[in-house]
């Protein structure tokens, strides 16, 4: 992308964000809102596959594993003193599973949020990496780990709520999600996050990191012989990408009101990807440009034709692979 454009598009991208709330009904904002938490998980995706080449198809796992903390939280914060969430007395549970017991609190929720991602996204790239395993066969672990994950999920009913998920949220940290305002303040806050993670990770490619990252990218044995070890900057990378993702998910069930193993699995997974393709996984407004469209062209023709998105779907992505493999941050490049 051009100088001129890479430095105007991120400053339009923010004034657009900035009087959305004075323009856009509470409907149309809770949506925009929830696409711009998506974004963030973008972005992680365009260090890890633009900058690192490393093809991530599970990045679903730890949008879920974000979005059930905070879920879990919330679950209990509105409980009387000792009571079970209703799902687990619908399944026959006498006593809350110890998994759930560290959200109670609201300190521990956020740490969970964040460390939770990070610390399973590092071991599993350390495990995977240390063995010299990448490209492909890389791309489908993932994609199989998103599979299990989803699988997990749904099987276990009393402790993870099964198919459907964790729902009907009434509070956050104390304020109420119905009071007045309090929509509107969550929106400022993913703002917030969409920015910090942004400027973050452009520094962070613009840092010696980033450099070593992309000449590991485009020849690993070279960077290997120069005496650098491509592994500790691969599993650096994909957990500030599983992180990224783990606060996507979390913001997400805040707008959304829900989680579930139908927004965490293979499918979804692979739609992220496709979000970033589109956008530009090269692009870090890109990537936000990608989100905010394929998920807002979803919103308006799932609704109207539910049957023929996914057709939809596929065919841009085909259409962007061959005819724009820079997606649209390579259109406006040219």
């Amino acid at each position: 992308m051009p100088p001129a454009v890479s430095r105007l598009l991120p400053w339009l991208l923010l004034g657009c964000a900035t009087i959305a709330p004075f323009l856009l009904s509470p409907y149309d904002l809770n949506l925009l809102a929830r696409f711009m938490a998506m974004a963030i998980l973008a972005l992680g995706l365009v260090l890890i596959w633009g900058h690192g080449g490393i093809l991530s198809l599970g990045q679903g796992v730890f949008f879920g594993l974000g979005g059930y903390a905070i879920a879990m939280h919330m679950k209990l914060v509105d409980l009387p003193q000792g009571e079970l969430p209703d799902f687990m007395m619908w399944s026959g549970r006498e006593s809350l599973p110890i998994s759930w017991a560290p959200f109670h609190s609201p300190l521990l929720t956020i740490l969970a949020i964040l460390l939770v991602p990070a610390l399973i996204g590092a071991l599993f790239a350390w495990a995977v990496f240390h063995r010299r395993v990448g490209g492909t066969y890389f791309a489908l672990i993932t994609q199989a780990l998103a599979l299990a994950f989803a699988t997990f999920l749904t099987s276990r009913q009393d402790v993870t709520g099964g198919f459907n998920g964790l729902t009907d949220f009434y509070g956050i940290f104390g304020f109420g999600l119905s009071r007045p305002g309090v929509a509107t303040s969550l929106y400022w806050v993913t703002l917030a996050c969409l920015c910090t993670a942004f400027v973050g990770l452009r520094l962070l490619l613009a840092s010696r990191f980033g450099i070593l990252l992309r000449a590991m990218r485009d020849g690993e044995n070279r960077a290997r012989f120069l005496g650098y070890d491509p592994t500790p900057f691969k599993v650096a990378a994909f957990a500030i990408a599983a992180l990224l993702a783990g606060v996507a998910g979390a913001l997400f069930t805040l707008h959304a009101g829900v989680v579930s193993p139908a927004l965490v699995g293979v499918v979804p997974s692979i739609e992220m990807v496709v979000w970033v393709a589109i956008g530009g996984r090269y692009s870090l407004a890109g990537a936000i440009v990608g989100a905010l469209l394929v998920n807002i062209a979803r919103d308006s023709i799932s609704s109207a034709i539910p049957e023929l998105w996914l057709y939809l779907v596929g065919a841009i992505f085909i259409l962007t692979v061959t005819m724009l493999p820079n997606g649209l941050a390579g259109l406006a490049k040219r």
